[in-house]
């Protein structure tokens, strides 16, 4: 560890509790204090550089100190930090929800807002219960959801999702939900095509629909790629049968784009190439840009209608959070936004996730990738024990965090899900930088993997 860098691990370790964390890891890789960000780079105290390459958990989208959001975000510092959004308004907030109604599929077009995805999707799971309370149908009360998904922390989030590392201590105090296979397409067999499979792997969720509809209040999915469950990925033709089954059996459909959205795909939302429209869609991370915490949740004026009503009958939906709407946190999502409409981002990243896909999937023939899979700018190494059975390593051996400790020493940060070695950059990235990122992998993947 470097002298410059000690004294602030030091403090760091007699207070912080880091998330996500074994604390006894940082005996052997003690945290990395970061003095500046720039671009889809990070420096630490010392002056060592690290490539961000999973964008600081998902959320950065156009670099560390972009001009333009800083920008934003000082002159709405100037105006107004924060103001409660009950009984008040602001013109951030106003104009920011405008900007997504016009972005988001058609007829989504009221937005509650919350602190962070697990917030919302705390918000969209109590939002559907009420609903049907407040229409009549109180029985409408379970969830359906997908193996291996993944919602967030809160207890709510925590239920409807389905990864066990994260899930399992608490399911004590978890609401019963109802769980169907994922159509996860790594499991599809040889010979069958991603579309292919995931449309066999609906009959469960058909299935599923027609013995719990009475009771069940929404279906709960992450558009295309499972992103903690190991960035799993399925074809859009199960968001469409999807759609269409929530429909015939009177069931929400929520979509959590929290870490999909704002382009990660390659189109703005990832329902879209399923051309759909979800009865709640939750947002958060990339929305401002990777600044500042802000979620919402998007959803239908039918819905908003359940809930308005004379005081006195109860109906409203009384959920709050002290920072709801904050005007710092829309400013940065407002200029966020103005930068894919200028800047035309959707273009560039096509051909950036054109060459990273290209670059990654020299991989395939390494002896221990069973897979590189792509969608848009999220691409996945599936690291294994055995290419030909898919026998993935002992999960207690850790292979992956030995990548992730070479990338550091190589200056660039890869955050493995697992054995699962992913990017998911800025947008900012150059294609050289995408070089060095799968250079560095492939290094790590070679180190993990030669004992």
């Amino acid at each position: 560890m470097s002298s410059a860098n000690a004294p602030l691990v030091t403090r760091d370790l007699a207070h912080v509790w880091h998330p996500c964390t074994q604390m006894k890891d940082h005996e052997r890789l003690p945290p990395i204090p970061i003095r500046r960000g720039s671009g889809a780079w990070l420096e630490d105290y010392a002056g060592r550089r690290y490539l961000d390459a999973v964008s600081s958990w998902w959320v950065n989208l156009f670099g560390h100190a972009n001009p333009r959001i800083n920008a934003a975000v000082r002159a709405q510092l100037e105006q107004l930090e924060q103001v409660i959004l009950a009984g008040f308004t602001h013109e951030p907030v106003i104009a920011l929800s405008e900007e997504l109604v016009a972005l988001a599929p058609t007829g989504l077009s009221r937005c509650f807002y919350a602190d962070n995805g697990s917030s919302a999707v705390e918000v969209a799971v109590k939002m559907s219960f009420h609903y049907w309370r407040n229409v009549g149908r109180p029985g409408k009360r379970r969830f359906i959801t997908l193996s291996n998904s993944y919602h967030g922390e809160t207890l709510g989030a925590l239920a409807v999702g389905d990864v066990e590392l994260y899930k399992e201590i608490y399911r004590p105090l978890l609401m019963d939900v109802i769980t169907v296979p994922s159509p996860d397409c790594y499991q599809r067999a040889a010979g069958v095509s991603w579309a292919g499979h995931s449309r066999a792997q609906f009959a469960h969720m058909e299935s599923a629909l027609e013995r719990h509809a009475h009771e069940a209040a929404a279906v709960i999915v992450e558009p295309l790629v499972q992103c903690a469950g190991g960035m799993r990925m399925y074809d859009p033709v199960y968001l469409s049968l999807l759609r269409a089954a929530c429909d015939r059996h009177a069931v929400h459909l929520i979509a959590d784009e929290i870490a999909v959205g704002f382009g990660r795909t390659g189109t703005f939302f990832a329902c879209e190439q399923a051309g759909i429209r979800p009865d709640f869609m939750c947002l958060s991370k990339g929305l401002t840009g990777g600044y500042l915490p802000l979620s919402t949740v998007m959803t239908t004026e039918p819905i908003y209608a359940a809930f308005y009503d004379e005081y006195v009958k109860l109906n409203a939906f009384l959920h709050s959070h002290s920072f709801t709407g904050n005007p710092l946190a829309c400013a940065a999502a407002r200029a966020s936004l103005a930068i894919f409409r200028e800047d035309g981002t959707l273009e560039r990243n096509h051909a950036l996730a054109a060459h990273l896909g290209a670059r990654a999937r020299e991989l395939e023939d390494h002896p221990h990738v069973a897979e590189v899979r792509q969608r848009g700018m999220i691409v996945a190494i599936e690291m294994v024990r055995d290419k030909a059975s898919r026998a993935p390593y002992p999960w207690a051996e850790r292979r992956g965090l030995a990548v992730y400790a070479h990338a550091l020493e190589r200056g660039v940060l890869l955050r493995p899900v697992g054995d699962v070695v992913y990017f998911m950059p800025p947008y900012v990235v150059t294609p050289e930088e995408i070089d060095l990122m799968v250079d560095v992998a492939r290094e790590g993947l070679e180190l993990a993997t030669c004992a």
